[in-house]
């Protein structure tokens, strides 16, 4: 029986179950264009009401892997487990920037595969552009041997990397089917499974500064996941983390690749960054089988970074990468700076009693600093750093952030942008922790 697409669609539409092979063969109709732009669309309105069964999550997923090349490293002959961390993005969250040296420091390794920002949160691939030379589009070859040598390479999506996924994206961007877990599900594991790993953790962001802004959501999109990526065979947990706060000091690109060297060299540890990069490399570990439990896993990840060798790790991957060889050293003559730089103060006394993360966000987009579509260029100088935290003392004398600006008209937009965004109280607010949940 030849394949309609429109009888796929119906079927999903009237709520039906989609067989494999029924999954199957749209997803080839969408990597081999034969499926029209308009039927994709249809297609994913339907899942959007409809949902989608595990098993229909699982066979989504697969198709889209196996839609492209799929990496192996059997040939390497590494001597240790391939590791990898998804996060569903969030303000500040630089994570993955210290966490893939720190694994391939404990003796994984680590072929991550990047996006870069859309919306308003913040894409790796933009931070290691502020990097003059960094090659986030490496050759194959290279990667390959990034990857084996140091135990860790960050780059972006190569060319036939579940490339259905890439058009089953752009559809959905444009049509309001974004929000789908099934869809998220396949579309973030669909590029990771291909890596051809061995274990996953995903960082699953709640809060307002978070796609998922509701724990319920967030909840079942962490389960969605993990059961799909261990239903593929993948040994894969996911920790739910807050983001109603921004993450770190810094949000913007060059400004947190200073923290984050900053970070790998001691010189500062946010406390609540630190706890989630500990917290995700002892759950990596223990998953590639580097640490006996998570106590071990935190002991042996801050191991990497007090003997230095996650800032070596992370010093020879942007070298071997194309960056300079003595970034570490000297970034703060590599790394472009703003020409405004203004503080933010605060207009009464008090605390810190809550953010508007997603606004914080959408400021640093507003700088210049991220993208409002796909195509636009991105301003790496631009930011904010010495970013209070919530529960910081707000006083009228003491800025509460420093502003990173093109000119002074972007400044004073963005002074105005975070007036609104942080809220001062009179009372200091309970402190909550940076680990929501974790989910195995």
């Amino acid at each position: 029986m030849s394949f309609l697409p429109q009888e796929i669609i119906r079927r999903k539409r009237d709520g039906k179950v989609l067989s494999e092979e029924q999954i199957a063969q749209f997803v080839a109709g969408i990597t081999d264009g034969s499926v029209s732009e308009g039927q994709i669309a249809a297609l994913a309105m339907s899942v959007f009401f409809q949902g989608m069964n595990m098993d229909e999550r699982i066979a989504l997923t697969r198709s889209m892997v196996h839609s492209g090349d799929t990496m192996s490293w059997s040939d390497l002959d590494l001597n240790g487990p391939v590791l990898d961390k998804h996060s569903t993005g969030g303000v500040g969250d630089k994570v993955s920037l210290m966490l893939g040296p720190v694994i391939a420091a404990c003796g994984g390794f680590v072929p991550m595969i990047s996006g870069r920002g859309l919306g308003h949160t913040g894409g790796t691939l933009d931070k290691f552009d502020s990097i003059p030379g960094y090659n986030t589009a490496p050759d194959n070859h290279l990667f390959r041997r990034t990857v084996k040598e140091l135990g860790c390479a960050i780059i972006g999506q190569t060319g036939n990397l579940a490339p259905a996924d890439k058009r089953f994206y752009a559809t959905r961007d444009v049509t309001a089917t974004v929000e789908s877990v099934p869809l998220i599900t396949a579309s973030i594991l669909s590029k990771k499974l291909a890596e051809g790993l061995d274990g996953l953790v995903m960082d699953v962001k709640t809060g307002n500064g978070a796609f998922a802004d509701s724990l319920p959501m967030a909840q079942e999109l962490a389960d969605s996941i993990v059961k799909v990526a261990n239903g593929f065979g993948v040994k894969t947990s996911a920790l739910i983390t807050d983001m109603n706060q921004v993450l770190g000091t810094t949000v913007g690109n060059g400004v947190e690749m200073v923290e984050t060297v900053d970070y790998l060299t001691g010189k500062t540890r946010e406390t609540r960054l630190h706890e989630t990069v500990l917290a995700l490399a002892a759950e990596m570990l223990v998953l590639g089988g580097l640490a006996s439990d998570t106590t071990d896993g935190r002991h042996k990840a801050q191991q990497s970074l007090d003997n230095g060798k996650a800032l070596e790790c992370f010093a020879q991957m942007v070298s071997m990468l194309g960056g300079p060889a003595d970034f570490v050293e000297r970034y703060d003559s590599y790394l472009e700076k703003a020409p405004v730089i203004r503080p933010f103060y605060p207009r009464t006394s008090g605390y810190v009693a809550a953010m508007d993360s997603r606004a914080v966000g959408v400021a640093v987009v507003a700088l210049g600093g991220g993208r409002s579509k796909a195509t636009d260029l991105v301003d790496h100088s631009v930011g904010l750093t010495h970013f209070s935290p919530v529960g910081a003392i707000a006083d009228p004398q003491q800025p509460l952030a420093w502003i990173h600006a093109r000119d002074e008209d972007a400044a004073q937009r963005t002074i105005e942008t975070l007036t609104n965004a942080i809220r001062i109280d009179d009372q200091a607010p309970a402190s909550t922790p940076v680990i929501v949940e974790r989910i195995s």
